[in-house]
């Protein structure tokens, strides 16, 4: 029978077991959930994963451009502590990791670990690492930007040693350009590192997000006792200030803020003799949105002395 991604999820976070570990036993045991928990215990595969429960919300973040310039390639490795973070060997592993994404072609977290590397597969060979290294290591998430067509080039940037990294990307007119601009491209690869832009310009932002501003700022306006006529009238100069507040490319430039990020770029290109333009981004911060588990020492003593 077909084996559901929602089944070997519940059965990874029931047991600690790999998920191709999960994937077969649910198989053998035809889909049924407690038959195939059995099936790893009697296997001792839940027992030997045991690491897998803890929560790894520590790592780093690592960037790679290709030797062209073309693509760029992001990932979150996560480990227990930043104590293991800083470790040579993770260092060396995350390296692995970031170079066998970027030329693997996998798309997603589940096909990098179905993927095979040094003969076996990544999920056996991140097993493997984690043994050595002692602490549960997890492949978060990653992404990977490409100029498709014309001359294109990509930088990076990682700030505060991994916590937060970027990817931007850029289509120029012709090489040259690109040759050119590289030096305000990573300038603005650190200005998304520090600006946290939302979107990347004002056609990139759904129109609910634009309707629910517009509703926050007439409900806010209203408050103050503006007339409603008024409110019409003010309401677009406020999603303008949204627009550019929000947006990589209508933010002020970090490095010159009399002028927009969009402006610093067609300016460079310009004095280039071309023009380029941004097509997209990636920023990630190290642990955003993971739960961290919170140690209560006091309490873990009180209870032990029970």
């Amino acid at each position: 029978m077909a084996i559901t991604a929602a089944q070997v999820k519940e059965l990874r976070a029931r047991t600690g077991a790999g998920m191709m570990d999960c994937k077969k036993a649910l198989q053998e045991a035809g889909g049924d959930m407690e038959k195939a928990i059995e099936i790893l215990r009697k296997k001792g595969i839940a027992k030997a994963a045991k690491k897998a429960d803890r929560i790894a919300s520590e790592g780093t973040i690592a960037v790679e451009v290709a030797p062209d310039g073309r693509c760029g390639t992001i990932v979150e490795v996560n480990s227990e502590t930043d104590f293991v973070a800083k470790n040579e060997e993770f260092q060396e592993l995350v390296n692995r990791v970031k170079s066998h994404i970027a030329t693997s072609g996998v798309e997603t977290v589940e096909a990098l670990y179905e993927s095979t590397i040094d003969g076996v597969t990544f999920e056996e060979y991140m097993k493997a690492q984690i043994a050595k290294i002692g602490e549960n290591i997890v492949v978060r998430r990653f992404d990977r930007i490409c100029v498709q067509e014309g001359p294109g080039l990509v930088s990076g940037y990682l700030h505060m040693g991994g916590k937060i990294g970027v990817i931007v990307a850029a289509a120029c007119d012709k090489e040259e350009t690109c040759q050119q601009i590289q030096g305000i491209l990573r300038d603005i690869a650190m200005h998304i590192a520090a600006m946290n832009p939302r979107y990347l310009d004002a056609e990139s932002i759904p129109a609910e997000v634009i309707e629910k501003e517009k509703e926050i700022a007439r409900a806010q306006l209203e408050k103050e006792g503006k007339p409603a006529n008024i409110i019409e009238k003010i309401i677009p100069g406020k999603i303008k200030k949204f627009i550019e507040e929000n947006t990589l490319l209508g933010q002020k430039f970090v490095k010159d803020d009399k002028k927009s990020v969009q402006q610093a770029l067609e300016e460079a290109a310009k004095a280039a003799g071309g023009s380029a333009k941004i097509v997209g981004f990636v920023r990630y911060e190290l642990g955003e949105g993971i739960e961290k588990k919170q140690e209560d020492f006091a309490a873990e003593v009180a209870a032990q002395m029970k």
